[in-house]
C-alpha cells in the first residue's frame, strides 16, 4: 500500500526553488570570491616583480648600487614587503625587516625572484596577503549587498507568487487527506479554489455516489436483518429468531422463564370474511396490545409465531409472575373490539408453558400449543398452564431484590470474573470483566439473572459506579499490559450526575490506564436512549477509553450508530452465533452486520462460541474475533480461585 507523502506540495516547491536559488548565490559567491583572490595575488606578483627588476638594475649600476641603503628601505615600506633578503652564492649581501607588522609570520606570502642582470643572486620577499588589511565596507560592497538584496525580494515575491497559485492544489490535498482519514462527509463538497478543477469536480462526483452507495448498502443490511429475523406485517420477531432466541437461553446455565403461545381465531375465516387488509390491520392491532404489555420485562421477546399467533418468552421470570402476567396480557386484550367473524367472549386463547436449563425447545413449544388447545376447549377468552414440575421458582419481589444487592454493595459490590477475547490467530485481545454476584445461599448469580432486579429497584448507577471503580483498580496495580472490558448500563450513561462522576473519575486516572479501558454499552439500549448517551460515549473516546457495543442482534435495530460513535468492536449476540453453521439466516444476519462496519474501522467479534464448527463458520465470514467456553472460560479475578479454577481445569 502506497504511503501518504508527509510534507505538503506547496511546501515542496517552495523549499526545491529557495534551495536552487541560495545553491546558485552560493556557487556565484564561492567563485566570485576565488576570482577576487586570485586577481590580488595576480596583482601582488605583477607588482613585486617591478620592484625586483628596479633592484637588479640598481645593484648592477654602480651609482645606484652604493645609494640602495638609502631608497631601497621606503620603497619596500611604502610597498607593504615584511622582509627582503637579498643573497649570492657567497652569503647573505643584504637584509631587511620591518620592526612592526600587521600580519604574522605564518600568514606571509613568500616569494623567491633571480636577477638576470647578476647572476648568482636571489632575492627572497616576504610580503603581506593581499586585502589583509581591508573590512567590509558598505560603500565597496554596496554593488554586491545590493544584488543579494534584490535576491533576496525577488525570492520572497517567487515564493508568495508560488503559494498564491499553487492554493487550489492544496486545498485539494487537504481534502484528499481528510477522505483518507475517515472523514469524507466533512468534505463532500469541494472548495471552488480547489486546482485542478477536474479532479475537484471528479472527487465530488465519486464521494456522492459513495455516499449513495453507503446509503443504499445500508438501508439494503438493514432490509436484509429485518426480513431475515423480523415480522413484516407487526414489525416483531419471527419464528426464526424466537426459535434462536429460545434455543440459546436453554442452554444458559442458571436460565429459567415461560413460553407463552397467543392464538387469535382462524386465519382462513378472519381473510375470507374481513378481507385481507382487515385481517391484516386486526392482527397489528393486536399486536401493538402485546408489544404495549411486554415492554415491563426488557428481556421479554415477542414474536408473530404463524399468521395468527404469537409467542411470548419471558426470561429470569418466576411461575407467579408469569401467571400474573398472564391474567393482565388477557384483560388487555379483551378491552379490543373484535371483528364480526369473531366471537366476542371466545377469540383471544393463552396457552402458558414453564422451562429451566437443559430442556428441549420443541419439547416446549409443545407444551405451550397444548396449553392453548386446553384454552380454546374452555370455550372462553382465557388462558391455560401447562401441569409440570417448576424446579427453579426464584420468586424475588422488589424488596428482597434491594435487601440482597444492598447487601452485596455494603460488601463491597459485586464480584468481577474474566473471560479472554482472542482472535483468529488465538491471541488475546481484551479481557472482559462479568459481574456476578451471590444469593443468600452463597448461590453465583449470573447479570443477566440480577439486572432485572438491579433494573427494579433503581440501582443501576450504583453497580455501574462500582464496576468502573474495580476495573480502574485492576488496571492500577496489573502489569501494564492487559486490557480490561467492563459493562456499562446506557440508562446510567444517559444519567447527568453518574457522567458527572464518570468524568471527574477518569480525568484523574493517567492516560496510559485509560488507554487500557473499554466501555461497553448494550446494543438496543444504546439505541433507545442514543441522544443522551452519545455526548458521554464521545467524552469517553476523548479521555482515551475505547468504546464497544455488545449484544449487537439481540434486536433488529438500525446500526446508524456505527457511524456516529464509531466504536472499536461489536460484539455480536450469542443467540446468533450458536449452531451458526447450521443455520443459514444467522449467517446471512453475520454479514449484514459486517457489511455495515465494513466503511468504518469498527470490527466485529463473536460472542458464546461453543464448539470448533461454530468457531471456523465465524472466521470463514469474516469476524475478527471471538469469546466463549470454546475459546476460554470465565475465571474469577480473585488470584487464590484463578488458581484452584486452573488447577480444576487441568
Amino acid at each position: 500500500m502506497r504511503k501518504v507523502a508527509g510534507m505538503k506540495l506547496t511546501n515542496r516547491l517552495v523549499a526545491f526553488v529557495t534551495l536552487i536559488v541560495v545553491c546558485a548565490m552560493f556557487v556565484l559567491f564561492i567563485g566570485g570570491a576565488i576570482s577576487f583572490r586570485k586577481l590580488g595575488t595576480d596583482f601582488l606578483s605583477h607588482y613585486l616583480s617591478k620592484v625586483v627588476v628596479e633592484i637588479d638594475h640598481a645593484i648592477a649600476n654602480p651609482v645606484s648600487n652604493e645609494n640602495i641603503g638609502l631608497w631601497l628601505p621606503q620603497l619596500l615600506k611604502a610597498s607593504d614587503i615584511v622582509e627582503l633578503e637579498i643573497n649570492s652564492k657567497t652569503g647573505l649581501l643584504y637584509h631587511y625587516e620591518q620592526i612592526q607588522t600587521v600580519g604574522k609570520s605564518l600568514d606571509l606570502i613568500v616569494n623567491r625572484y633571480d636577477l638576470p642582470s647578476n647572476p648568482g643572486f636571489f632575492i627572497v620577499i616576504k610580503s603581506v596577503p593581499p586585502y589583509a588589511d581591508f573590512a567590509y565596507s558598505i560603500g565597496a560592497m554596496s554593488s554586491l549587498s545590493l544584488a543579494v538584496l534584490v535576491i533576496v525580494l525577488a525570492l520572497s515575491w517567487g515564493i508568495r507568487w508560488l503559494r498564491t497559485q499553487l492554493l487550489g492544489a492544496e486545498l485539494l490535498e487537504h481534502r484528499g487527506r481528510l477522505i483518507l482519514a475517515g472523514r469524507a462527509e466533512e468534505v463532500h463538497t469541494g472548495d471552488e479554489r480547489e486546482w485542478p478543477a477536474t479532479a475537484s469536480i471528479a472527487l465530488d462526483q465519486m464521494i456522492a455516489e459513495l455516499r449513495e452507495a453507503r446509503q443504499e448498502r445500508s438501508r439494503f443490511d438493514t432490509f436484509i436483518r429485518s426480513n431475515t429475523f423480523l415480522d413484516k406485517l407487526t414489525g416483531a420477531a419471527n419464528r426464526v429468531m424466537f426459535d434462536n432466541r429460545l434455543q440459546t437461553l436453554l442452554q444458559d446455565k442458571g436460565a429459567q422463564g415461560a413460553v407463552l403461545m397467543i392464538r387469535i381465531g382462524d386465519w382462513d375465516t378472519l381473510v375470507h370474511e374481513s378481507g385481507k387488509e382487515g385481517a391484516d390491520e386486526w392482527v397489528k392491532e393486536v399486536g401493538n396490545v402485546l408489544s404495549n404489555a411486554i415492554l415491563r420485562f426488557p428481556d421479554a421477546v415477542l414474536a408473530r409465531y404463524y399468521d395468527t399467533e404469537f409467542a411470548v418468552l419471558l426470561t429470569h421470570q418466576s411461575a407467579k409472575d408469569a401467571r400474573l402476567f398472564a391474567t393482565q396480557l388477557m384483560k388487555a386484550l379483551e378491552r379490543l373490539t373484535p371483528p364480526e367473524c369473531l366471537e366476542e367472549e371466545n377469540w383471544a386463547h393463552l396457552g402458558m408453558t414453564f422451562f429451566t436449563t437443559g430442556e428441549r425447545r420443541g419439547r416446549l413449544m409443545e407444551e405451550a400449543d397444548m396449553a392453548k388447545r386446553s384454552a380454546v376447549l374452555q370455550g372462553s377468552n382465557g388462558w391455560y398452564a401447562f401441569k409440570k414440575d417448576v424446579v427453579a421458582d426464584d420468586a424475588r419481589g422488589s424488596v428482597r431484590w434491594r435487601t440482597l444487592l444492598t447487601r452485596v454493595f455494603e460488601a463491597g459490590g459485586p464480584d468481577l470474573y474474566r473471560q479472554a477475547v482472542k482472535d483468529a490467530k488465538g491471541e488475546e485481545l481484551h479481557t472482559e470483566l462479568l459481574a456476578r454476584i451471590k444469593d443468600e445461599n452463597g448461590l453465583i448469580i449470573k447479570a443477566s439473572r440480577f439486572m432485572n432486579g438491579i433494573d427494579l429497584v433503581g440501582m443501576n448507577s450504583t453497580l455501574d459506579r462500582r464496576v468502573v471503580g474495580k476495573a480502574l483498580h485492576l488496571l492500577r496495580t496489573g502489569d501494564g499490559r492487559e486490557v480490561l472490558s467492563i459493562n456499562v448500563c446506557a440508562e446510567s450513561l444517559g444519567q447527568r450526575a453518574y457522567q458527572t462522576w464518570l468524568r471527574d473519575t477518569l480525568l484523574q486516572t493517567p492516560r496510559s490506564v485509560l488507554n487500557r479501558l473499554q466501555i461497553e454499552v448494550s446494543e438496543a439500549p444504546l439505541v433507545k436512549h442514543f441522544d443522551a448517551v452519545r455526548p458521554t460515549l464521545r467524552m469517553v473516546r476523548a479521555l482515551g477509553c475505547a468504546v464497544v457495543v455488545d449484544q449487537a442482534g439481540r434486536s433488529v435495530v438500525s446500526t446508524h450508530y456505527v457511524k456516529d460513535i464509531q466504536p472499536k468492536y461489536i460484539k455480536l449476540h450469542r443467540s446468533l452465533i450458536r449452531d451458526i453453521h447450521q443455520r443459514p439466516e444467522n449467517q446471512l444476519y453475520v454479514r449484514s452486520m459486517l457489511g455495515a462496519c465494513d466503511p468504518t474501522p469498527t470490527q466485529v467479534l463473536a460472542v458464546g462460541v461453543e464448539s470448533q464448527q461454530e468457531w471456523k463458520v465465524l472466521l470463514q465470514l469474516g469476524v475478527m474475533g471471538g469469546q466463549g467456553r470454546f475459546l476460554g472460560a470465565e475465571l474469577s479475578s480473585s488470584p487464590a480461585t484463578r488458581k484452584r479454577q486452573r488447577w480444576r481445569k487441568q
